[in-house]
């Protein structure tokens, strides 16, 4: 008779608050991925969730620097924030949106945020090129809050799905086959569960927005995963959770891990410090123009 493997669950396997940092022009960020205790989670090198309030002066944010060799992915929750770089590109990003912005072979932006009556807050992603593609030509996939799909699941489960496909069949706008990146936004009624598929060759983690986080299966004994952490996820087939009694909101984020060196400086992530070396000096010469 015929027995269907048994599921690998996926569970915490490190569990970071990260630390903070200072950016841009003073901007006050938590940096969760890309800190001495917590490198990268290949593909992904930098998770950043970054507040402007209404009372610092509305000037502070990111004035211009360069890129090259990889994506920012710039997720924001609240506010709105205006971008302009060397290629001639600008816009505004407001709430809801998000902007998934290909570096390539290398540009010189800004992003700062602009006046809206309240704070300024989100996430910015930092996603690798491999090696073939980090000379690509700079572009962007910018999507308003009402052109990302937002999935129900009955009363008590949403998912705002920025990239990927999730198990019930939504797909995301944004588009990288390079690294198959999933990014879902879900959010959990009190006491609400989730089951999730997760392909089994992706790293993936979860960032807790607000609430908290169990997570059943066989024998496990996990204490739940807290507002503002970071929890890179074992390897398995499923993510299965369940919301406490105040909910929980969290990003679920995974993609396919590259295995290739890693050198960067500063905005600069190549596979070699001669690359490095060379994007900086391109950078001192104003090459950096998309």
């Amino acid at each position: 008779m015929f027995e269907a493997p048994k599921t690998n669950y996926r569970v915490p396997r490190t569990v970071s608050s990260g630390q903070d940092e200072t950016e841009g022009d003073g901007v006050q960020v938590r940096r969760l991925i890309g800190v001495p205790a917590l490198d990268m989670v290949d593909p992904f090198l930098l998770l950043d969730v970054f507040s402007v309030t209404g009372n610092q002066d509305r000037q502070t944010g990111f004035p211009s620097h360069p890129h090259r060799g990889f994506e920012t992915a710039t997720y924001l929750l609240a506010g709105q924030v205006r971008h302009e770089d060397s290629a001639g590109h600008s816009g505004l990003l407001k709430a809801g949106g998000v902007q998934w912005m290909t570096a390539g072979r290398g540009i010189v932006h800004s992003e700062m945020p602009e006046d809206s009556n309240g704070p300024v807050a989100g996430f910015q992603l930092w996603v690798n090129l491999p090696k073939s593609h980090k000379m690509t030509h700079a572009s962007y996939q910018e999507f308003d809050a009402n052109e990302i799909p937002l999935e129900r699941r009955g009363a008590q489960v949403t998912v705002k799905v920025i990239a990927g496909t999730t198990g019930r069949g939504t797909t995301g706008p944004v588009r990288q086959p390079l690294t198959e990146p999933r990014y879902f936004d879900f959010q959990l009624g009190a006491g609400a569960a989730v089951v999730e598929p997760i392909p089994d060759h992706h790293n993936a983690f979860i960032y807790m927005i607000d609430g908290a986080i169990e997570f059943p299966g066989d024998d496990l004994s996990i204490h739940p995963l807290a507002k503002e952490t970071v929890a890179v996820l074992s390897n398995g087939t499923e993510l299965r959770v369940s919301a406490g009694t105040d909910g929980a909101r969290f990003l679920l984020v995974s993609g396919r891990p590259l295995r290739e060196a890693v050198a960067r400086s500063g905005g600069f992530v190549m596979n070699t410090l001669t690359e490095v070396q060379a994007a900086q000096e391109d950078f001192r010469l104003g090459r950096l123009t998309g």
